[in-house]
């Protein structure tokens, strides 16, 4: 079959690879999936643009809406035919980890697993970008994509945009109607930053502001519905009990850290290579909650759906689509949110 692949900064290539088939031991409860729109995540953006250290080769592609081709003997919640959202961390569902919601760090397999993420991800699960995708635990991990959604529209719900609902979602369902605040800038996780603004427009927030310089993303936060403001990233905005840092630069992350008001929450996002130091007498003084760390992809899933069926638009954040068979020009210098078709 056909994947493509991540060789180095710039550069995929489809390559020839062994098909992936449901013969083996303890697959009668996987799937072969074959993906119809897959988009790029921040970090797969960052990878492509040399931001992000990535060793190639690897499979690429972990966001994405699929076919149902197959089904192991166990499987009951989808068959062929069905449309699915394919979340990106691999999770069994059953163990304790995944009980709790904690899918990202599901303990029947090593830590990080998943799709079309290199090295930390696990070489052995492959990407989406591919003529098909084994998905283990099918039951557990697929979710039906409902009539009405756009697979394009919805390529990105696997990781960004379930990424955007952490940083705002729950907070908003324990202070209903709460202003949010998204700092965002260059070196950060854009489309995430984008989404939680949408997201939290859509949900119900109260004032929903969104710092940024760049023009383009200003833009799409005031599509979205947000209060967009063009202003440095140490600007003084205020105070919210909702912050996000989606800037990926110290002085961003310190800004949503002071911006967060008494018993607030600010969520980062941003992947740091290096360690930031934080405001922590502000933070202790003001009992202000900083949550880092990566998104549990899959219990967030039927979130955003709901959302999306009732107005949320997450294709405003989408920069290009373009097919499969173009992958290798378009994602040479890819804009700020690729999504791939199948033709």
């Amino acid at each position: 079959m056909q994947q493509l692949v991540f060789e180095r900064p710039g550069v995929v290539r489809w390559h020839e690879v062994p098909d992936r088939t449901l013969d083996g031991p303890d697959l009668d409860g996987a799937a072969l999936v074959r993906a119809v729109a897959v988009a790029l995540c921040d970090l797969d953006t960052g990878a492509l643009r040399g931001r992000f250290p990535m060793a190639g080769p690897y499979p690429f592609g972990h966001e994405g809406v699929a076919e149902v081709l197959e089904v192991g003997p166990s499987v009951t919640g989808v068959q062929p035919g069905d449309l699915v959202v394919v979340p990106f961390q691999i999770s069994c569902g059953s163990c304790a980890p995944c009980r709790r919601g904690r899918t990202g760090n599901c303990a029947a397999h090593p830590p990080l697993s998943t799709f079309g993420l290199g090295q930390m991800g696990g070489l052995d699960w492959g990407g989406l970008l591919a003529d098909h995708t084994l998905v283990p635990h099918a039951d557990a991990m697929l979710v039906p994509l409902p009539a009405g959604i756009d697979p394009i529209v919805a390529a990105s719900f696997s990781d960004n945009v379930p990424d955007g609902w952490r940083c705002v979602g729950p907070q908003l369902a324990e202070d209903p109607g709460a202003d949010v605040l998204i700092v965002a800038g260059d070196a950060g996780p854009n489309s995430i930053g984008l989404y939680a603004a949408g997201l939290a427009v859509a949900a119900g927030a109260g004032r929903v502001a969104y710092l940024d310089r760049d023009a383009e993303r200003l833009a799409i936060a005031e599509a979205v519905g947000a209060d967009a403001i063009d202003g440095p990233l140490d600007a003084k905005v205020g105070k919210f009990p909702i912050t996000v840092d989606a800037s990926g630069q110290q002085t961003g992350l310190r800004t949503a850290i002071n911006a967060t008001s008494w018993d607030g929450t600010c969520t980062s996002p941003s992947v740091y290579l290096e360690d930031q130091a934080v405001p922590m007498l502000q933070m202790y003084s003001r009992c202000c909650t900083l949550h880092a760390g990566r998104a549990h992809a899959r219990p967030a899933i039927p979130e955003v759906l709901a959302l999306t069926a009732a107005g949320f638009d997450p294709g405003l954040v989408t920069s290009s689509v373009v097919s499969f068979d173009d992958a290798e020009q378009a994602l040479a210098d890819p804009p700020m949110k690729v999504v791939l078709r199948r033709d």
